[in-house]
């Protein structure tokens, strides 16, 4: 089977077994390839040889993103540069790109990854899918195309924007299963039911990521489309997509622990926390040829559960991520995650799922906003209807996360649709 399967369902003893014998692999080979990792491993006080059990992982040192940013462009690759044969980066926006790198190998590696989770949501070779996700730098369009195609899938590569012809492409090409962010497949079903062809498509799964999004907008989604809504995790800095993703059990993100080491800590200390236990997830890529990467801060905070799942797989399994560490916002000392209140609001039948959150400082007091709009019929409805409205949202939002926030009920359309990675948070403080 080209995805692998058996790795999916090995025995927890010989996961072990093989991660340490990669992980002491890597490790010899990053010390002896990487300039910065035999200088971090030195000021550490460790060398290759002490790791002699899975447990030896924790006396490595962290990498972080700065990490490679400062060693761009390809100070961390551990080839030479004939053997790189695709590069991607991130886009910078924040200052200098963080830089990826493969051989012909990884991608071999990558599209099996990818072919992976999209046969645990259920893809099959009978499926024409469209992929929405951006191409170019951006890891996510080329790893799902390719995994894609490893199943026999057929794929539109549409690429993301210019929705009213995605909507088109769709309906003539007879697609079956999309690829988005969750914030633009909302927006896509929204111009697909102004186009009056919602119910002539014949999309029956998506496969949704890129961004956090939480269980609410999975029942948003699947009710927008008709379809069944799964997620996927990845990071370019890792591989890309393809490190987890969801099967139709919906009980956790399976990790490929054959190619990747996960570790959950507290974000603070830097301390291991154990199986269950909620923190930053870090990840140890064991494979990966052109960056391997070791003790990754993804800045993710998630979970970790190694029971064996319902669909028999028995690799560890992820919970949906929260969100990122550095996502979080903190007001007035409550930590609040944009997911957090995305839950709330797609639990409430009156609103539609676009909302924008306004962080500001007014005096030395943190003030939240919360802008969600809500159909055309309520915005211009009786008055009373929207005071009432806007303090049930309020409330169920305080009572959440004990603090209080105002809220502002907003027409449709004036929250800014994003055909990648939405936009949720406006922060106007001033640290």
């Amino acid at each position: 089977m080209i995805w692998e399967p058996q790795w999916e369902c090995m025995d927890r003893n010989s996961m072990r077994r093989l991660q340490l014998e990669r992980l002491q692999a890597v490790v010899e080979r990053v010390y002896r390839q990487v300039p910065f990792y035999r200088r971090k491993f030195d000021e550490a006080g460790v060398k290759p040889g002490d790791i002699k059990h899975l447990e030896d992982l924790q006396k490595l040192p962290f990498t972080v993103k700065d990490d490679l940013r400062d060693n761009y462009p390809f100070g961390m690759f551990a080839v030479p540069m004939k053997e790189i044969v695709r590069i991607h980066s991130s886009s910078g926006t924040t200052g200098i790109p963080t830089v990826v790198g493969y051989t012909k190998n990884d991608l071999v590696t990558w599209s099996n990854l990818v072919a992976r989770f999209v046969s645990a949501a259920g893809v099959t070779s009978d499926d024409i899918v469209q992929i929405s996700f951006g191409y170019g730098l951006f890891t996510g369009g080329f790893g799902l195309h390719y995994g894609m195609e490893r199943v026999g899938a057929t794929v539109v590569p549409v690429s993301s924007g210019n929705t009213e012809r995605q909507i088109k492409i769709m309906r003539d090409f007879g697609s079956t299963a999309l690829v988005a962010t969750p914030s633009y497949a909302l927006h896509m079903a929204e111009v697909a039911r102004e186009m009056g062809v919602l119910d002539r498509l014949k999309l029956r799964v998506g496969l949704f990521g890129a961004e956090p999004w939480s269980e609410n907008m999975r029942k948003e989604l699947e009710k927008a489309w008709g379809i069944v809504a799964t997620d996927n995790y990845g990071l370019s800095e890792v591989i890309g997509p393809g490190v987890s993703g969801e099967c139709t059990e919906f009980c956790g993100l399976h990790i490929s622990e054959d190619h990747f080491i996960p570790e959950i800590i507290d974000p603070k200390t830097g301390e291991v926390k154990g199986p269950g236990e909620e923190g930053e997830l870090v990840i140890t890529a064991l494979t990966k040829e052109a960056l391997p990467i070791i003790r990754y801060r993804t800045k993710d905070i998630t979970s970790l559960d190694y029971e064996k799942c319902a669909c028999g797989r028995t690799t560890v399994r992820m919970k949906k991520t929260l969100g990122r560490s550095d996502d979080m916002l903190i007001i007035r000392g409550v930590n609040v995650f944009p997911s957090q209140i995305e839950s709330v609001l797609m639990e409430i039948e009156e609103v539609d799922p676009h909302y924008l959150l306004i962080v500001d400082r007014v005096g030395h007091l943190d003030t939240l906003e919360v802008r969600v709009e809500v159909p055309e019929r309520i915005f211009t409805g009786n008055l009373r209807d929207l005071e009432d409205l806007t303090e049930k949202i309020k409330r169920k939002i305080d009572s959440l996360l004990n603090i209080s926030v105002k809220v502002k009920l907003v027409e449709p359309k004036s929250i800014e649709r994003s055909v990648g990675k939405a936009k949720r948070v406006i922060d106007n403080r001033k640290f």
